[in-house]
């Protein structure tokens, strides 16, 4: 008797040790007969199913079910075992696609329950407000007016760790707790939908490649590229449009400037126009340099195309200090 792959998928063979215990003794000749309440429970998955026919039929093993018992070393019965697991592997894939369509129009409608973000509870209704520690709720809207001041994580992070505040994080058991400020934290409350009163389904996708283990690469998707957003589902820590203005400054303080010719994070000096020059001759971001005068001097040859010199353009002024 075979108890220890109760409740586990018959899709793989990897994780079902009982099923590996049963192959390897019909594979010795110690059983004469397999007995299951539904054949087609012993394997999902035709790769693994017709190894085991083969295997039954050449040590002379029988297969029985509710149904009758069948010898897989007859062909009409082999026959019959082959479509019964053919059909199994397809109501495998038809089972998850109705899952699947059933998660997706309860997302459609903004009602599938996610794990909320710290600020938000969810009642027994099912029915989300704002976190009754009113702590948590003013630390979640100064995070927000803080950037919207400085235009930096960086920044919000050293402001709040000189000031000795802590973050309301989520641990493991959905419990709130309070952490020291990270850029990582900060980052992901920031660009957290839901605190504008978003319902977000598919923010990330699954790419072809895959890690040395065989899991697939995760990645996330440009707002354009959301699967599914319902707004005003939850009480907001700040409107649509600012949330859309922080993802803007977000992606703009990345440094990325031969991909999408962003500015970066603006920096401390005595140039105003820092980060936001580009020369005339070759298309590529100037640099700072502070001799003498502020001057902006593309270095893009020498530096990624090693040209012998710079594109020869250069500006040269006297600004002081001043917001982007």
């Amino acid at each position: 008797m075979v108890d220890v792959d109760l409740g586990l998928s018959g899709s793989t063979l990897s994780h079902r040790e009982g099923v590996k215990d049963v192959i390897a003794r019909v594979t010795l000749g110690e059983v004469g007969i397999i007995l299951s309440y539904e054949v087609t429970r012993l394997a999902r998955n035709c790769t693994d199913w017709y190894p085991l026919l083969d295997l039954c039929g050449f040590r002379q093993c029988l297969i029985g079910d509710r149904d009758g018992v069948y010898d897989p070393g007859s062909a009409n019965e082999r026959l019959l075992l082959g479509l019964k697991g053919t059909i199994s592997e397809v109501e495998l894939h038809t089972l998850r696609g109705r899952l699947t369509a059933g998660l997706l129009n309860k997302a459609k409608r903004g009602e599938l329950a996610l794990l909320l973000p710290a600020g938000f509870e969810r009642d027994t209704h099912g029915i989300v407000h704002k976190d009754p520690d009113q702590e948590v709720q003013d630390r979640v809207f100064l995070i927000f007016t803080t950037f919207l001041d400085f235009g930096s994580v960086s920044k919000v992070m050293r402001r709040f760790r000189d000031h000795a505040l802590s973050l309301p994080r989520r641990d493991r058991f959905g419990d709130v707790v309070w952490r020291t400020p990270t850029a990582s934290m900060l980052t992901a409350i920031l660009k957290n939908p839901a605190y504008a009163g978003a319902f977000v389904y598919g923010r990330t996708r699954s790419c072809h490649s895959t890690y040395a283990n065989g899991k697939l690469i995760t990645e996330r998707c440009p707002m354009s590229e959301w699967k599914i957003v319902v707004k005003d589902r939850y009480p907001v820590y700040h409107d649509w449009e600012s949330f859309k203005r922080v993802q803007a400054m977000l992606r703009d303080n990345h440094a990325e400037y031969q991909r999408n010719q962003t500015c970066g994070v603006p920096r401390d000096g005595s140039a105003v126009l820092q980060g936001i020059v580009w020369c005339g001759q070759c298309g590529h971001k100037m640099a700072v340099q502070y001799k003498n005068a502020n001057s902006y001097v593309c270095c893009y040859a020498v530096r990624v195309v090693s040209f012998a010199s710079t594109c020869h353009l250069s500006m040269r002024g006297s600004w002081r200090p001043s917001s982007r």
